[in-house]
């Protein structure tokens, strides 16, 4: 385990390497909620009103206790960093299973995101949220909503991969640290296949695209902040992540 700064984790990580029990376990749950919320309130920012944060809290809470349990002591790692994978893992599947976005909202995304692509091809430039308003019958705040119902739609697309449509091995990005402790050999094989063929194919993308990718994956800004990075609207880094997912998931398929 790579080492950490505070006493309190010491002493807490040495405890339960000497003895896992349910105290020592609680006890380090409660010191790493901070991980739960933090990562509860930023998928929340992306999400309809309507999602409740109480059941993201109870996916996430999961994640942590998936984490605690499989988690190798004498990795080079910290927990922290593996716990937040987990965390953000088990939110997003939560979420996929649960089919959090309404039918009609589903609708409304391929709308707007079907005319914004008619419109740009029509004026040679990104169309406003209220020019698009105009074509669809709705307000500008019901289009604005629409976008960004459609950016964590998109994120969710992309932690939607497995080998086949038959089994279950369908971990995401937020899974994506191999688990020494869980899964059978042919199952890690594959997972590192799934990675080293991700991240090449991440070389294929042009650098806007592999900007956009990393800003968001790796630095954690949101697209409004990204579009601020790259002077370009959230509606159009939009579009040029759903690109590049469409591209990876191509690059994935081969797998399948």
């Amino acid at each position: 385990m790579a080492v950490n700064s505070s006493p309190l984790e010491k002493e807490l990580w040495a405890k339960w390497q000497k003895e896992q029990n349910n105290h020592t376990a609680n006890q380090i749950i409660q010191h790493y909620m901070y991980l739960v919320n933090y990562h509860v309130e930023r998928t929340a920012s992306h999400l309809p009103s309507s999602v409740s944060k109480d059941d993201l809290r109870s996916l996430g809470m999961f994640g942590l206790y998936d984490a605690l349990k499989k988690f190798d002591i004498d990795r080079d790692l910290k927990f922290d960093t593996y716990a937040s994978f987990r965390i953000r893992g088990s939110i997003i599947d939560g979420l996929r299973k649960e089919d959090w976005l309404p039918r009609s909202t589903r609708d409304k995304i391929k709308k707007v995101e079907q005319l914004s692509q008619e419109l740009e091809q029509k004026l040679q430039r990104e169309p406003t949220s209220k020019e698009i308003a105009k074509y669809v019958d709705m307000s500008v705040d019901e289009v604005e909503t629409t976008i960004k119902n459609s950016l964590f739609a998109n994120v969710l697309s992309i932690e939607d991969k497995g080998k086949n449509q038959d089994n279950e091995f369908k971990e995401g990005i937020g899974y994506s640290i191999p688990d020494k402790k869980s899964g059978q050999p042919e199952e890690n094989v594959l997972q590192n296949e799934i990675i080293k063929e991700l991240l090449q194919g991440i070389q294929h993308l042009n650098e806007k695209e592999q900007m956009i990718l990393s800003l968001f994956y790796q630095e954690e800004l949101t697209f409004t902040e990204i579009g601020q990075v790259l002077e370009l609207t959230t509606s159009r880094i939009s579009q040029l992540h759903k690109k590049a997912i469409f591209k990876l998931r191509k690059i994935l398929e081969k797998l399948a």
